[in-house]
């Protein structure tokens, strides 16, 4: 299974390989045990953005790359090399998901203040968009900002107090850094984008919550009980927020894709070793007929899955319009991992019901996959509403 592609360059390749060095020294020897823990170390995640990883579309003037979409596409299916889904949401959901807000709406005032240390891997961040009666449907989100006067500024600057509820969101527990979404007046898509940074009063953690798969990311219930923020954290134009979180979401299903595949890559990739060793009635599994042909379409429409994906990062270099074609591919990706990953589980038998084997686990965190970031389903009617 060969991962040349007409869209890469030698810098793509080496990108690769420092990632791949990264994971084998750095996450695979103790990943296990923040599967226990229920998170990853940040001084694992500090190495990244020590190592650069962290800033590859940002600005050089604080620390990043200013590479381009399909250099970060690279970076996230390099990542998903690990067969550990959780570390790889965790380092995403900073990269893909959260600090992009800043990077694309932050003013210079802000990024000065912050993306440097993002970049950096000091501040790890998170975005607070889902809420118990709101996930796809963004524009139902229920959290509020309303303006007061700041008696505490001296210069009638004046504040934005914050309150609501968040729910499933990825490094909940253990950033430092929030963007949260907030509705801040009366109209549907009338909501804005804050920075609200870790101890600030009454913002807290109600809960952590306990998933199925991704058992090393901490994923937390959020509240905010009249948070008050200065002025000048608002993120971007104020009403603006809802159309911000709908150009992330772009990137963020892209590096989604790229998880998917990289799953399916990585499970063909152990299931082939296996089918070829495990013998059953006195020959190897691979001299079954049936197994050879459900693993050779699996990997076909892997391959092809994985092209398309390109295909849309390279757009996005060209300054298309992708949400059609970007819908396609995560719903498309969601629901492939899923069917490859379980192919590849029922061929490894009883052992791919074990905890002890990664199979299983690569089955447990490709579920959430054609849920998180947008469901199949909404995905679909984002293509069909386009045509």
């Amino acid at each position: 299974m060969s991962n040349t592609s007409i869209y890469d360059n030698p810098d793509h390749e080496l990108l690769r390989d420092q990632v791949a060095k990264f994971i084998a020294r750095e996450v695979e020897p103790h990943a296990m045990a923040w599967e226990e823990a229920g998170s990853v170390p940040r001084d694992v995640l500090r190495r990244m953005g020590e190592a650069g990883l962290f800033g590859l579309m940002y600005e050089e003037k604080y620390g990043g790359a200013q590479a381009d979409a399909m250099t970060n596409l690279v970076f996230a299916e390099a990542l998903s090399q690990s067969t550990f889904a959780g570390f790889i949401i965790t380092v995403l959901v900073h990269t893909d998901m959260a600090s992009p807000h800043l990077h694309h709406a932050g003013s210079a005032a802000q990024k000065e203040k912050y993306l440097k240390r993002v970049i950096s891997g000091e501040l790890i961040t998170a975005v607070g968009i889902t809420e118990p009666g709101a996930g796809s449907d963004v524009a139902g989100i229920r959290t509020t900002a309303r303006r007061e006067s700041d008696p505490g500024s001296g210069s009638g600057a004046g504040a934005w107090v914050l309150n609501g509820t968040k729910m499933f969101i990825t490094n909940g527990v253990h950033a430092n850094l929030y963007f949260i979404a907030a509705k801040t007046g009366a109209g549907k898509r009338d909501m804005s984008m804050f920075i609200v940074e870790k101890g600030t009063p009454g913002f807290s953690v109600g809960r952590s919550l306990k998933k199925t798969g991704w058992l090393s990311s901490d994923t937390a219930e959020l509240v905010l009980d009249n948070v008050r923020i200065p002025a000048g954290n608002l993120l971007g134009e104020e009403g603006k927020g809802f159309y911000s979180v709908m150009k992330n979401f772009q990137t963020e299903r892209i590096a989604l894709a790229a998880m998917a595949v990289g799953h399916c890559q990585q499970a063909l990739k152990m299931t082939l070793d296996y089918v070829r060793q495990r013998k059953a009635f006195g020959a190897p599994l691979w001299s079954n007929q049936t197994i050879r042909q459900r693993l050779s379409m699996a990997d076909a429409k892997t391959r092809a899955a994985r092209q398309f994906m390109y295909h849309c990062a390279w757009r996005v270099t060209q300054g298309h319009d992708i949400v059609q074609d970007v819908s396609m591919l995560k719903a498309l990706t969601g629901e492939l991992v899923n069917e490859v990953v379980q192919t590849c589980q029922q061929f490894h038998g009883g052992m791919g019901y074990m905890r002890e084997s990664a199979i299983e686990r690569l089955w447990r965190d490709a579920r959430v996959l054609a849920i998180g970031g947008g469901a199949t389903e909404v995905m679909l009617e984002e293509v069909a509403k386009r045509y």
